[in-house]
């Protein structure tokens, strides 16, 4: 069985290795996201990049709240969770951009 106590415990613990893996990946996986939407790539290949980032952007929101929940409240969880919160929209505004756009173009394709 999980045991949020245990994984709480470790977030905290490796604090540092998470963030030093963490933060570039966001990073990465987000800008291919976005170099893929304005390039305009297939659908499937912008997803799989905005899926990857944003999972990545959901871990270090529980990572920052395991620190809320012991009352850390200093400027590194707060820009780390700005980080991880702009990521995980900028995901979503590309996604959705992608879908505009096939769809425009279905439509212009019809006309």
């Amino acid at each position: 069985m999980l045991d949020f106590n245990t994984l709480a415990e470790f977030s905290r613990t490796h604090c540092i290795s998470i963030c030093a893996f963490l933060v570039p990946a966001i990073l990465l996986a987000t800008s291919l996201t976005i170099v893929l939407t304005v390039l305009g790539r297939p659908t499937h290949q912008v997803l799989q990049t905005a899926g990857i980032a944003s999972i990545f952007a959901f871990v270090m929101v529980l990572h920052v709240y395991t620190w809320f929940a012991i009352g850390v409240v200093m400027a590194p969880t707060y820009i780390l969770l700005c980080l991880a919160i702009t990521c995980l929209l900028s995901n979503l505004v590309a996604i959705l951009y992608q879908k505009y756009q096939v769809n425009s173009m279905s439509f212009s394709n019809n006309a």
